[in-house]
Order: structure tokens, then sequence, then C-alpha cells
């Protein structure tokens, strides 16, 4: 890492972190350094990211931080998140990284959050420990940040409930275990209180992944659309309380759209690494790069917004910790994240000229995964407008 940069979070950022995350930190930077980066490239190609992987991630703790000690966990707080999260963003294989984060942040908080004992005591082992991996399955053809717009349906059934409907670019939906599912269970009422939230195991009758999608970018994660026929869910699937499902959703948004601002903040933080390292080596009319002024305060200032989206992260992760209610500052991140990473991507490139623009560079497979930042987990219009709404 080049300390000119001044990225160090252990120096920079004591104020938020205590030794634990330190620890955590080294942990996983070493794990992406031996376990990810020599093989991310094969897994571009496969265009998934191997359960074997998985379960090294789970065996060495990363998958149960947030969750208790008598699933398996550490119980630390969203702090350890964010590390993570900007650590496996920094590995500059985001699809490996999204991967992972779905399964710890996005899919199985919600069997966690709001599962019965029963469901936490069946599923959390071996969600910790990397033997099931978990998606969730929100998103449809025509409502994503929409939550109250989701057309699938589930209707009581003697035996449970019957699902029919599809679900679109789901992360890790092709080769998870268990799928957390959101469907319309009451059309009468208030849109916010007839959704509700349903388990559902691969091999279940009628449940099937009709697409694999290929991607612009994060290609070492596997993305599918879901479709649900006559889909019969046992009653003791239901994931919380009937019609809560969309209050659910919205509170795990919060941890999700800090996850994503982090992980975008790691792909920033690479790519200028990256960038300068070039500039420094890279001759061009008889000197460095670095040499030109207008490319190294470029990167500089570049530098400068992201170290400030850092610290946001780290001063919102910190007061979340404390049960903080912090709506606007989330959203103020994952607009301001989102937007920055792009902007720092379309410099580095265009700072590597022709190099930066052939397929299998670094910096050309971190463009193309960095750009679904701004979309992905809630786009920039969705966030703009909550932070405008608590203005």
């Amino acid at each position: 890492m080049d300390q000119s940069l001044g990225f160090d979070a252990t120096t920079s950022s004591d104020f938020f972190f205590d030794e634990d995350h330190h620890i955590l930190r080294t942990q996983v930077r070493r794990f992406v350094q031996n376990e990810i980066k020599p093989y991310g490239d094969v897994w571009e190609h496969d265009g998934a990211t191997p359960r074997e992987l998985l379960r090294s991630m789970g065996a060495l703790g990363f998958f149960g931080i947030r969750y208790p000690e008598s699933f398996g966990g550490a119980e630390m707080d969203v702090r350890a998140t964010v590390v993570l999260a900007e650590e496996l963003g920094r590995s500059t294989y985001a699809g490996v990284a999204i991967t992972a984060l779905v399964h710890t942040d996005m899919a199985s908080v919600h069997i966690f959050n709001a599962g019965t004992d029963a469901q936490k005591e069946r599923f959390m082992p071996g969600v910790i420990s990397g033997e099931t991996i978990t998606a969730v399955g929100i998103t449809e053809p025509g409502a994503g940040s929409d939550v109250k717009g989701i057309r699938t349906t589930a209707r009581k059934v003697p035996n449970g409930w019957m699902l029919n409907g599809a679900k679109a670019f789901i992360t890790n939906g092709v080769l998870a275990d268990v799928y957390c599912v959101a469907a319309k269970t009451d059309s009468a009422g208030p849109a916010s209180q007839g959704v509700t939230m349903f388990i559902l195991e691969k091999g279940i009758e009628g449940f099937m992944v009709t697409r694999e999608l290929d991607k612009h970018g994060w290609r070492s994660s596997d993305t599918a659309e879901l479709s649900f026929v006559d889909v019969v869910v046992p009653e003791d699937n239901v994931l919380g309380a009937e019609g809560r499902g969309f209050y659910e959703i919205m509170k795990n948004f919060q941890n999700e759209r800090l996850v994503l601002a982090a992980m975008a903040m790691g792909e920033a933080q690479a790519a200028l690494e990256h960038t300068v390292t070039y500039a420094k080596g890279r001759q061009a009319f008889g000197a460095p790069l670095w040499d030109k002024q207008v490319i190294r305060q470029r990167l500089a200032g570049l530098a400068t917004r992201v170290e400030a989206a850092r610290q946001m992260t780290y001063a919102t992760a910190s007061r979340m910790a404390r049960g903080e209610d912090l709506v606007r500052e989330v959203s103020m991140l994952k607009a301001l994240c989102g937007e920055l990473v792009n902007e720092v991507m379309y410099d580095c490139l265009q700072f590597h000229g022709g190099t930066g623009f052939m397929t299998g560079t670094v910096i050309e497979r971190m463009a193309r995964d960095a750009r679904v930042q701004a979309i992905g987990g809630g786009a920039t219009e969705v966030m703009l407008d909550e932070v405008a709404k608590r203005m």
C-alpha cells in the first residue's frame, strides 16, 4: 500500500475503532492477499465465487462477526461490518466481495433479525460456517427500491402459503441454499402492511432459477432471475410477522447501504493506490506521468475526497453502533460513495490511457465493477430524495 495516500486505517481511525477491529482488518487483508487475489481472474471467467472460498471465510469467522457466540459468532457491532466491507472492496474483485456481503449483511440478517428461535437454530450455524449460503429475493422487473410495488404474491392455503411470481437481478441467486423472499400477502390494505417475508430452501417444488444473468461487472458473482409457480411454503417458514415484511426490509436497508458505501470506498482506495503506482512508473514525454502536475493533483484531490467519505462512513457506523437512527446520513453516504467511486474509476482509467481500456487489466475490471454502486441497494436518485425529505 502506498502510505503517501494516507489510507492506513490503523492510524487514521483509532477514534472510531478499537483493537478488535484492527485485528479483524489485518486478518481480512491477509485473506484477500493470499486467497482472493491469486485466483480472482479465474472466478471472473467462471462467473461465480467458489463455495470452497466461502467455507474458508466462514471457518475464519468472517461470516459471524455480528452474530452471537451461541451460534458461533463474534458478537461485534456494525463497525466490524464496515471493516469487512472496506477490505473486501480493496481486493479489486468486487464480485467476490458482494457475494460474501450479500450473504452476511443483506440476506442472512433477515433470518437473524426476524426469525423465530427455531428458524435461527436451524439456519444460523450453517450461515456462519459458510455451509449455507443465502440470497434475498426482493427486486422484481417492476420493483426495486419501491418495495411496495412488488407483485409476487402469497396466499394462505391449508398447509402453508402458496407463492407465485418472479424476482430479478438476485445476487447469489444461482448458488444459494436459502432464500429470503418478499411477497404480497394482502392487496386490499395499505401497501406497507401487505408484504410478508418467507424462507425458501433450494429444491422446493415450483421454485426455479429461470435464467443465470450475464453482467457488465461483478462477474465473479452469480446473479439470477427466479420464478415461483405454486410454491407451497410451510407455515414454519414464514419469516417474521405476517404483513411486516416491508418494515423489516426498510430496517435492513440502512445496514445494506452502509455496507455498500464502505465497500465502494475500499474500491476507490485500491484504484487510487494502483494508479499512483502506475503513474510513477509510466514514462511519457521523457518523464513519469506522476511529474505531470495536472495528474498528480487530480489524484490528490480524489484521495482527499475518498478520505473524507471514509471518515463519514466510520462516524456513521459508530453512531449506528450506539443505536442512533441515521436514515439521512446513510442515504447521504450511499449517494456520495456510489458516485465518488465512479468518478475515481473514470480518472484512474483515463490516466492508464489505452492500457486501462484493455480487457484483463485491473483498472478496466474495477471501473466496470464500480458502475453498479450508484444503482444497487438504492440508486443515487432515490437516496438523494431520502435526504431531501429530511431537509
